[in-house]
């Protein structure tokens, strides 16, 4: 049995998801804990209904990135997990801590990568006249929004489109893919051939809504 644990910093809306579907589908792992930098984080509120341990590591009290990151890690390594997901997650992360989870921990981010990594994504596609935005799973490495793809989903940028629009629509596509490539890892359903991610079974890495 796999163990996972969450790291969220709001909402949580993909950890929600995430939740959902492995009971639903009844993975073979469970979801561990759910961490959160915010102590008012309404994620906590879902994760502890649902009987899943919550802890709060909250980076103002700490002086350096390098020091929340550790302590992050105390508290992320006393679930002993498997898989580390970032949902939501709005911290960046000391390349340290990424070493430490090389390989287990995974992420979401609102765009087609290599497109658009950071921040304002909706805004920029819709700016620049794209006709596709989408979200990316992708393995974590030390470069900000890298690393190995798992799956992306991919949404048309419709006319008239603003950016709370697009983000609302590319969302429905996070709740979609992002338990899914969890799925996938937990079931050990992945290959890494080459630096390219690939289902062993052949299962389509896009989804296209």
């Amino acid at each position: 049995m796999k163990r996972i644990v969450i790291l969220i910093s709001g909402r949580g809306s993909n950890m929600e998801a995430i939740v959902k579907a492995c009971a639903a589908e009844q993975w073979p792992a469970r979801i561990a804990a759910v961490v959160s930098n915010r102590p008012e984080a309404k994620g906590l509120e879902f994760a502890a209904a649902h009987g899943i341990a919550t802890a709060v590591v909250d980076h103002k009290q700490h002086t350096s990135r390098e020091a929340f990151d550790a302590e992050l890690a105390r508290a992320i390594d006393a679930h002993a997990p498997d898989l580390v997901v970032l949902a939501g997650f709005m911290r960046i992360l000391t390349p340290g801590f990424v070493e430490h989870y090389a390989g287990r921990m995974i992420n979401i981010h609102p765009s087609l990568l290599p497109a658009f990594p950071g921040l304002h994504t909706h805004r920029r596609a819709i700016e620049l006249g794209c006709k596709l935005a989408g979200a990316t799973v992708h393995y974590v490495t030390a470069e900000l929004d890298h690393g190995p793809i798992v799956v992306q989903a991919a949404v048309p940028v419709l006319p008239g489109d603003a950016e709370a629009t697009l983000s609302q629509r590319v969302l429905v596509q996070e709740h979609r893919i992002y338990p899914m490539a969890v799925r996938w890892i937990v079931s050990d359903a992945l290959d890494s051939r080459d630096g390219v991610i690939v289902h062993r079974g052949g299962e389509a890495q896009l989804v296209v809504g």
